[in-house]
């Protein structure tokens, strides 16, 4: 246990850095990570990808609250716009929980290896979306918001990677954009953390130490480094050249998904 706890550790100060240098979210790092080590330990294949979805969702929560409040003390975050688009989330996150669970473990890794294939070209092209040509309106922020939250509690992520960019093509200032990303985040973590709590309650196949779908001693050891790392993760992306660390990471995550999606269809 002493081990595995120490790889968890580690798992959270790199994905705190990595975090801090990109300004996204740890999820994409943490959730192949922990299909591997999950794997590694002899979990079962019905539950670890569920597992690893679960408690990147579960970390979130608790990293995220220290991100909103710096953003909130600066004045970045636009909470007119987090209302509208954080119902939808609600929402979104709760059923996509829902529609993870009827999907198999091998389905659910080629659904993430797709959505790592799509940011590592996102990412090492730098493909941006223009801005819209009208503000958005509360109906539209709350029918976003509800994909977003949907997709995120798939993939286990916080979101940052779908929210700016659909903010910034709502026309929103980056600035803003990214900070009120970080606040939709907790809600996303939130209700994916909670309703794979109850999804998971009872499972003969989950392992000793987990509550519903969320490997506790994952969680613990990925939440005490993670926040700590983020910062000097953050410190650092302005002293070395981010183009050539995205394309690093874009090229991570291509193999990441060419992997997840190879192993499960051939």
């Amino acid at each position: 246990m002493f081990l595995t706890l120490l790889l968890y550790l580690v798992l959270g100060a790199v994905a705190g850095v990595v975090a801090g240098l990109f300004g996204i979210g740890g999820g994409l790092l943490i959730v192949p990570v922990l299909i591997f080590s999950f794997a590694a330990q002899g979990m079962s294949p019905d539950v670890l990808t569920h597992a690893a979805v679960a408690t990147s969702l579960a970390t979130i929560v608790v990293t995220s609250i220290s991100s909103v409040r710096a953003h909130h003390k600066r004045g970045a975050v636009r909470w007119d716009l987090f209302k509208p688009i954080s119902v939808g989330i609600l929402v979104g996150a709760f059923l996509g929980v829902k529609v993870a669970g009827m999907m198999p473990g091998s389905l659910l890794q080629v659904v993430f290896g797709v959505f790592a294939l799509c940011v590592a070209v996102q990412m090492g092209f730098g493909i941006k979306p223009s801005a819209g040509t009208e503000p958005p309106s509360p109906t539209t922020l709350s029918v976003g918001g509800g994909f977003i939250g949907g997709l995120s509690t798939i993939f286990g992520i916080g979101g940052g990677t779908l929210t700016v960019p659909f903010l910034s093509w709502k026309r929103v200032q980056m600035q803003q954009a990214v900070a009120t990303s970080a606040a939709c985040g907790l809600p996303i973590a939130v209700m994916g953390a909670l309703t794979n709590v109850w999804e998971g309650w009872g499972h003969a196949q989950t392992d000793e130490w987990s509550l519903g779908y969320v490997y506790l001693p994952a969680f613990a050891g990925i939440v005490i480094t993670s926040s700590l790392c983020a910062k000097f993760g953050a410190r650092m992306a302005h002293s070395l050249p981010a183009p050539v660390l995205k394309r690093c990471f874009a090229v991570f995550l291509l193999c990441v998904g060419a992997y997840l999606i190879g192993k499960n269809l051939y």
